[in-house]
């Protein structure tokens, strides 16, 4: 029998009744601690009370009108994002992969204007995931990803994650832009160097390229800074933001200078619900919250003491765990064994988590963690070990 939902997901055989704070309730009454944050998602965690506050006081107000008129709260959040980053304009959609969509027509809309409408190629890396819409999944090229929906929008090509001359190899008279993320998610939490990032901002500069740093899982605070390109000194010319903006409401904006969004004038993109005003109102208070003394702070003060926790750990438990790697809280532990068994077996004591490709689990807490919960975490993943082990 066909199910009344497409089974697109392998689903745990878990449902949730409700959250409070960095914790799920299950149905049946089981508390778990979420490491996952609805893959980087709910970012002040469960149930957060000025998340709920302003998404209650709008809702008795407006929900929603349409981008044919005047947003006052989406010109507020776009002029938060601006003073606080790179970028002179934002554009406001619903999902990651409609934000990266936004800056793939701006890129090839950019060289268009300028008189250039045959450079519209991007170059992508291997490991990279960018959404799962038919130019997204072209763009990163992930053979699970692409299989059965060819064939794939041309203009993408592909280079070694960290590799530049590989990159410099791919680079043509047709070339309009550079898509990366500062630090890979899904293809197993996989930093950027510093060294490779400047080398993107150079080659841009050098032949008119735009770059463009995808941040929807990077972006807002995970890293303990506001945008993860902060930790590099390296400055996009567009960016894509998704996930911890609302902090679990869907909203996901597309950030680009004057430059990169010369091309962009009425009628030449939109999104029906993007930046509607009850997306808006949650977004503006995820931003002031995170604006505060102290917020960023306790990101990156938790983040190297979990990461130091976890390297100890891996000591520990060799045998399962290889390496550690991340930064801020996105951290993730490349697995000796299958990723899905420790990722399974963290589930059973109470803990969860996120597979990644490269064998990794993630671990992407609630950006309001605190020591406990970190000693807790560790307590949950050392019994898991145990379990595996006695198995």
């Amino acid at each position: 029998m066909t199910p009344v939902v497409m089974p697109s997901y392998g689903r745990t055989d878990i449902a949730f009744e409700y959250g409070e704070g960095v914790y799920l309730f299950s149905t049946n009454g089981d508390r778990y601690l979420d490491f996952a944050s609805g893959i980087a998602v709910n970012a002040l965690g469960h149930k957060h009370p000025r998340l709920v506050k302003a998404l209650a006081d709008q809702s008795k107000k407006l929900w929603h009108v349409s981008n044919l008129y005047k947003i006052p709260e989406q010109e507020e959040l776009a002029r938060k994002l601006v003073s606080a980053s790179f970028a002179d304009t934002v554009f406001f959609c619903n999902s990651g992969a409609e934000s990266v969509e936004a800056g793939i027509k701006l890129i090839r809309k950019y060289h268009s204007d300028i008189g250039h409408s045959e450079r519209y190629r991007i170059i992508s890396f291997d490991g990279s995931f960018h959404g799962r819409t038919l130019s997204t999944i072209a763009a990163a090229k992930n053979r699970a990803h692409v299989s059965g929906f060819g064939p794939m929008p041309d203009g993408f090509d592909q280079a070694s994650f960290g590799n530049i001359q590989t990159l410099r190899d791919k680079i043509t008279d047709q070339t309009a832009g550079i898509i990366v993320e500062p630090i890979q998610g899904e293809g197993g939490v996989r930093p950027s160097t510093q060294e490779f990032l400047e080398s993107l901002r150079k080659l841009c500069d050098e032949y008119d390229l735009l770059l463009f740093f995808d941040e929807v899982q990077t972006g807002v605070g995970r890293t303990g800074k506001l945008f993860a390109y902060e930790n590099f000194g390296v400055k996009p010319d567009v960016m894509s933001l998704a996930k911890g903006l609302g902090g679990g409401i869907p909203v996901a904006a597309c950030l680009a200078t004057e430059k990169a969004a010369v091309g962009i004038t009425p009628g030449t993109h939109g999104s029906t619900f993007g930046g509607n005003p009850l997306s808006m109102a949650v977004a503006n208070e995820v931003i002031d919250i995170m604006a505060e003394d102290g917020f960023l702070d306790n990101i990156r003060n938790c983040g190297k003491l979990l990461f130091d926790h976890l390297v100890k750990f891996s000591k520990t438990n060799s045998g399962i765990i290889e390496t550690v790697r991340g930064c801020g809280l996105m951290i993730g532990l490349k697995c000796i064994m299958p990723v899905a068994d420790f990722v399974e077996a963290c589930r059973k004591e109470g803990l969860l988590t996120v597979p990644a490709g490269d064998n990794v689990m993630r671990l992407l807490p609630p950006l309001i963690i605190n020591e406990n919960h970190i000693d807790e975490c560790i307590k949950m993943m050392t019994r898991a070990c145990e379990r595996i082990l006695s198995e």
